[in-house]
Parts: structure tokens; C-alpha cells; sequence
């Protein structure tokens, strides 16, 4: 199980790319939530085709797998739900990269993202609106307990920085209210 410390790495690097990203799932759980065990961290990213080559001198291959220029490209191509990884050799951490690509639901959250500090790191991390949207999406999608906890821990924890209508009317447009209501009585 990998540490939270060693998981930094990956927005590290992209702070030092220049590349734009957004720290999400169980990561962005745990800063907006409860600590909890993550087995990886997930990042929605704006990499254009002309950032492929800063990208690859940031993970070089002798530290870290990433994929090749061409897979690169193909993934950013992607209308929706483009995917990569990026894995480092030493520790074995894995990074799961999702192009910004043309998802509706990143292209709300991206210029909500958030610059925080965290373990003397400076990140950008997806606004919790987000992060509770995609976690009931992925509830929806394939169950799991964990992803109930993130959601109510995030909503006891950090309330006063959820927008709560933006996120009602987010949950109302994708048709996850059944479920939303179902987390919210013991949430509060």
C-alpha cells in the first residue's frame, strides 16, 4: 500500500511541467475528507499535444513508466474518457491520468479547481462538488463502500466549502438525486 507522501510525486512533477491538472478521487477525498488508504491518485489533465514532449522529459523513463508519444496522443485525442498511467519504478505508486478531453462534468470542474497546500506540497485539487459528483457517479456505475464514506466524511468535514446548490444542481442534471438522497440522511 503505497503512502500518501510517496503518491505527491505525480503533481510534483506536473507543477514542474507546466502541465495544468486537478487532483481527484480518493486523493481529493482524503484532503477534503478523512485519511484513508489509496492504493493511487487520479488526475484530470489539460495536456495538449504540444505539452506530450515537456511531459516525457518530466517522467523520464528510467524512473518512471509513461506510456509512449503515441499512446499520449491518442488518449488526449479522445472525445471522452481518455486514460493513462504513469507508474514510478521505485515505489511502485501509479498515477491514473484522464485527459481533460471533452467530458462535460471536467470542463465544469477544471476552472473550480482549488490551489491548496498540503504536506508542504502546492496542488491543485478538483472543487469537492466535483469529487462527491464522480464519486456517486462511480457509486452508481459499480457500488463500493469506500466511496460512500468519502462522500459523507467530505460533507461532515468540509461543508462550509461545498457549494451546495452548484452541487444539487450538478447531482439533478446527471439523474443521481435517488442516490444523493440516500447518502444525505446520515450525512448530516
Amino acid at each position: 500500500m503505497p503512502e500518501v507522501d510517496d503518491l505527491l510525486v505525480f503533481p510534483r512533477k506536473f507543477n514542474n511541467a507546466g502541465v495544468e491538472y486537478m487532483v481527484t478521487g480518493g486523493f481529493a477525498g482524503i484532503i477534503y475528507g478523512e485519511p484513508r488508504t489509496t492504493h493511487d491518485i487520479d488526475m484530470v489533465i489539460n495536456l495538449r499535444r504540444q505539452d506530450i514532449s515537456k511531459l516525457l522529459a518530466s517522467f523520464p523513463e528510467e524512473e518512471f513508466y509513461i506510456p509512449p508519444q503515441e499512446v499520449l496522443r491518442l488518449e488526449i485525442d479522445r472525445e471522452a474518457h481518455g486514460h493513462f498511467n504513469l507508474i514510478h519504478h521505485a515505489t511502485g505508486v501509479k498515477a491514473d491520468c484522464y485527459p481533460l478531453g471533452h467530458d462535460a462534468l471536467h470542463a465544469w470542474a477544471f476552472p473550480l479547481r482549488r490551489r491548496m497546500e498540503f504536506q508542504n506540497e502546492s496542488l491543485w485539487i478538483a472543487p469537492p462538488e466535483y469529487v462527491i459528483v464522480r464519486k456517486l457517479q462511480w457509486l452508481a456505475e459499480s457500488g463500493g463502500e469506500r466511496h460512500i464514506r468519502d462522500i459523507r466524511s467530505m460533507l461532515t468535514l468540509s461543508a462550509e466549502t461545498i457549494d451546495n446548490e452548484a452541487l444539487i444542481k450538478k447531482i439533478a442534471h446527471l439523474g443521481l438525486e435517488k442516490l444523493w438522497r440516500e447518502i444525505e440522511k446520515d450525512s448530516y
